[in-house]
């Protein structure tokens, strides 16, 4: 007979929670000095690290900005939209 407190410990394993990338695309509107202005003021990015990010918007149409839980991406992309950035999410594999 084998009471519960018998049992042999089963070891869960943690299902690690997706992560998700905020993708900020080109648009004709925003300048690129006011792109880098929003990266730093609102990621705190220094101006090197912001900078590298407008120039690859600029010329590969598209950066990853930011990556984390799809709950505080989904919060990022509606900050940026905020700014007149077009932001979307994109799952990371």
């Amino acid at each position: 007979m084998t009471f519960l407190s018998e049992a042999p410990e089963q070891t869960a394993q943690a299902t690690p929670t997706p992560r998700w990338a905020v993708i900020v695309w080109d648009d004709p509107v925003n300048l690129m000095s006011y792109v880098s202005y929003v990266f730093r003021s609102y990621f705190g990015y220094g101006r090197d690290r912001a900078e590298e990010l407008m120039m690859l918007v600029h010329t590969t149409g598209r950066a990853a900005v930011a990556d984390g839980a799809r709950e505080a991406m989904e919060g990022h992309v509606a900050a940026l939209h905020g700014y007149g950035l077009q932001a979307t999410l994109e799952p990371l594999s």
